[in-house]
């Protein structure tokens, strides 16, 4: 019986304390990944290259089961650069970069998509119609014979 409580109290005790511990990685991930963003776009690297140097860091960083989503890692970095605005004061106008409208992002990939289907099918419609010519002109016609 002694046993089983001091067990208890042991997973009782790591219960209580790991998410202190995880919450403390994941912050200081998220201020070093955001450091890392803005010296990248301070040093004049466009979005694509700052971001992904930034995310992929942040991601390395958190480790465990699950990943940060780039929508987390964005808030992250977002939440580090409010919280130290004087440490980050030039990285502000950036930030509108981390947070694409999505909305507008789906819709231009279901556009991509339609565009790219209806070529396919013009395509597949010419085939059709260049085999089929190909039937007529073999044939030959005399114009004359009723």
């Amino acid at each position: 019986m002694k046993r089983l409580k001091k067990k208890n109290l042991i997973f009782l005790t790591l219960g209580f304390f790991t998410p202190f511990a995880l919450k403390t990685a994941k912050v200081n991930a998220g201020a070093f990944g955001a450091e890392i963003f803005c010296t990248m776009r301070d040093g004049g690297n466009d979005h694509e290259s700052s971001w992904d140097a930034a995310y992929s860091y942040i991601k390395k960083q958190k480790g465990g089961l699950f990943k940060v989503s780039p929508k987390n890692a964005a808030a992250q970095i977002t939440e580090t650069v409010i919280r130290e605005r004087e440490k980050f004061q030039y990285c502000v106008e950036y930030l509108d970069q981390l947070h694409p409208n999505r909305k507008l992002i789906r819709d231009i990939n279901k556009e991509k998509k339609r565009k790219e289907k209806e070529a396919k099918d013009r395509e597949r419609k010419m085939m059709q119609l260049e085999e089929n010519n190909q039937e007529f002109s073999e044939e030959t016609f005399e114009r004359y014979s009723y």
